[in-house]
């Protein structure tokens, strides 16, 4: 017996709904039977569904219609689509609309189980992934927390950091892999604050030129942390750790890189980190204003910041403000 994926089957002809209905179900499938589109659309309002088998040709909506709407409730559905039609711009229009598989008339009982089943198994493949990527971007959160548990008063500002520099991605033109990889991995930039030591680290007032340069080490050594790693949220966050206190016109640290040798990554964070920084409380200051913050990055825009990354960081303002309040500045 299966794991009773739902499916969810659309054909305007009954007898061909009943054939399906019985096959899916024999197979120990869960099906759900609709005569009409817009029921199966009411019906994935309020249910989630595995898969969509669905008729092409059928009044009122077709089959490509039904599964786009589908897919704007679910956007993980799989689906397949059953036609008489074999021309190829039929399929390459269902393909191009995320059709994973299709059933051609006259269908034999077994193709439709073999079409289902590798539907079932991709199915269990994706949930396996998705588990899988799950818990390590659980041991990353975890791995996140290190450096904040070193310095308690930095409270959420990782989730803020994490999420000022997917937005900066996503604004650079950045694909979503990308832009969840330095979500991931920009909480990492701080990690080797736990090679420094609680005086310097916690000091209540302005570091003097020894201890500076002692807090500097802590880029070099959250890259040491990092380095080598296969997996690439880390390896990410190795190039990140060492270059976010790098400085556009070339006077940051630790190799005072300068305009585009500094890594795009580490460019992103710089400005999250900073920004951040100022509108959270720290033993050695209180928080800025959102205003005054803001008003910081423009004025370091060519100079500690990428220019054309600070327009886009300012020409996100209530974007911002929502991260900004959402995540409960300090």
């Amino acid at each position: 017996m299966n794991s009773g994926m739902k499916i969810v089957i659309v054909d305007d002809e009954s007898v061909n709904l009943m054939l399906l209905e019985v096959i899916v179900r024999q197979e120990g499938y869960d099906p759900r039977v609709f005569d009409n589109p817009f029921a199966a659309l009411e019906y994935l309002r309020e249910n989630e569904a595995d898969l969509l088998m669905t008729d092409f040709n059928m009044p009122g909506l077709d089959g490509i219609g039904l599964l786009e709407k589908a897919k704007e409730l679910q956007p993980k559905i799989k689906s397949i689509m059953i036609t008489g039609n074999e021309e190829e711009s039929v399929r390459e229009q269902a393909f191009a609309k995320g059709v994973n598989d299709f059933l051609i008339k006259p269908y034999s009982q077994t193709e439709v189980k073999l079409r289902v089943k590798n539907i079932h198994i991709l199915r269990i493949e994706e949930r396996s992934r998705e588990a899988l990527k799950e818990r390590e971007h659980e041991a990353l959160r975890i791995l996140s927390r290190t450096a904040e548990y070193k310095d308690p008063e930095t409270g959420s500002h990782i989730a803020r950091v994490a999420h000022y520099s997917k937005m900066l991605a996503r604004l650079c033109g950045l694909d979503e892999e990308e832009q969840e990889l330095i979500f991931y991995a920009a909480p990492l930039h701080d990690i080797g604050k736990v090679g420094i030591e609680d005086a310097v680290l916690l000091k209540p007032g302005k570091l003097d030129e020894g201890e500076f340069e002692r807090m500097k080490a802590h880029s070099d050594v959250g890259y040491e942390i990092l380095a080598d790693a296969q997996n690439p949220y880390l390896a990410a966050g190795a190039v990140i750790a060492r270059s976010h206190h790098e400085k556009y016109n070339g006077t940051g640290y630790p190799y005072g890189l300068k305009g585009e040798e500094i890594p795009l990554y580490g460019r992103i964070v710089a400005i999250a980190d900073v920004f951040d920084a100022l509108t959270s409380v720290r033993p050695y200051k209180k928080a800025w204003s959102f205003e005054e913050a803001m008003a910081l990055i423009i004025r370091e825009k060519g100079e500690h910041f990428d220019p054309v990354l600070v327009d886009l960081f300012v020409g996100s303002e209530a974007e911002i403000r929502e991260i900004f309040v959402r995540f409960g500045a300090e």
